[in-house]
């Protein structure tokens, strides 16, 4: 067992979900690697005190720089705005340290190749922040489509809704800001990355993306609000996507859909603990869809309790992808969702918009 310091970019929402899962994880799945909070970073030096307070942190910084080119920080957690994030991963791939990134990877395609590339000439583990699809429920999924019990895949739908800007009165904000905060860079990447991970990359995309609510208290909004994207997968599958923030009444919308020959899958992140299988067989007056509720014989869920049906939670997502993260940096080998995942995502994203303009099918290899 070995100690590794951590240093955690920014102290939000996402920081705090990672400084407490960093705390939690050594315990939780008995690491090789067991963290050791070492500094924080946020924008002003008091804020940053307050979070190496709140948080347990050995010290405490205003300035990136100083936190990655510390000698006792060995890993770097990037949980700032996604402009910031090229520039961070690029300097702390620069002197070889492993780099966990939140989604999206980058602002832009052109960010993220340029991260992924600094992360291939480092040769350092690198991870990005996807973590709903680390749900026991979803990677049972996974493994029931790898295992063909669905037979084959014949249709694949799926979206990322929530409601944060339903209320066409909600006051401007740094989310209706610039075309990275809108829906498709900052819900899109969730469930194009679930896209990825059940069915495989995506070929070509069909997609229209709108701004319902154009302006907010006087001010205009820059970016959408919500889209639609029909796609198809290099498997040849036809699917398709809806991303939105003004869907109301949902605030967990993750969710997907698979049909297939022999079976079918669905899930719903607002009842993350339940995984629904049909499977065609038996009597056709006792078929129909069956919900599994989540327990020790599914991935990642018995180190955090030995009863099914009891549940994990969001925050147990980001325990997970601590786990996955100390486990690659132990075997210095990256494992997926590498950066080079992070970078497939957005490309799916750039050739949406492209597809939108263009009002017209589009191939992601394009991009």
């Amino acid at each position: 067992m070995a100690e590794i310091g951590i240093g955690i970019i920014g102290g939000g929402y996402m920081g705090k979900a990672h400084a407490v899962a960093f705390s939690a994880v050594g315990a939780i799945f008995d690491t090789a690697l067991r963290p050791r909070l070492e500094m924080v970073c946020a924008s002003s030096s008091k804020s940053a005190e307050s979070y190496r307070r709140q948080y347990g942190f050995h010290r405490a910084t205003a300035d990136w720089r100083t936190l990655v080119e510390d000698e006792k920080v060995d890993a770097v957690v990037i949980a700032t705005p996604q402009a910031f994030h090229r520039d961070i991963a690029c300097a702390a791939f620069a002197i070889g340290k492993p780099v966990l990134c939140e989604k999206p990877l980058g602002a832009s395609l052109e960010d993220s190749r340029a991260m992924v590339e600094a992360a291939e000439a480092s040769g350092a583990v690198n991870m990005v922040g996807f973590n709903y699809i680390r749900t026991p429920a979803s990677q049972y999924a996974r493994k029931l489509l790898q295992d063909g019990r669905i037979g084959q895949i014949t249709n694949f739908r799926a979206e990322h809704t929530e409601d944060f800007l339903a209320d066409p009165e909600a006051p401007a904000n740094w989310r209706t800001e610039g075309i990275a905060n809108g829906t498709m860079g900052d819900l899109s990447p969730h469930i194009i990355n679930a896209a990825h991970a059940l069915m495989g990359p995506i070929d070509e995309i069909l997609a229209c993306i709108e701004t319902v609510h154009k302006s907010r208290s006087g001010v205009a909004v820059s970016n959408d609000d919500q889209a639609q994207m029909m796609v198809r997968f290099e498997s040849g599958v036809l699917g398709s996507l809806f991303v939105s923030r003004i869907a109301t009444g949902r605030k967990m919308g993750y969710a997907y859909q698979i049909d297939g020959t022999q079976g079918a899958i669905r899930f719903d992140g607002e009842d993350q603990n339940a995984l629904w299988l049909y499977l065609a067989e038996g009597p056709e007056a006792e078929q129909g869809f069956r919900k599994i509720l989540t327990g020790p014989s599914h991935p990642d869920y018995l180190p955090f309790c030995q009863g099914p049906g009891h549940g994990t939670g969001y925050q147990d997502q980001i325990i997970i992808e601590a786990k996955d993260f100390l486990t690659a940096i132990d075997a210095g080998q990256s494992i997926w969702p590498s950066f080079a995942e992070g970078m497939e995502v957005n490309r799916v994203i750039a050739a949406a918009h492209a597809s939108h303009e263009a009002r017209c099918w589009t191939n992601v290899k394009d991009f």
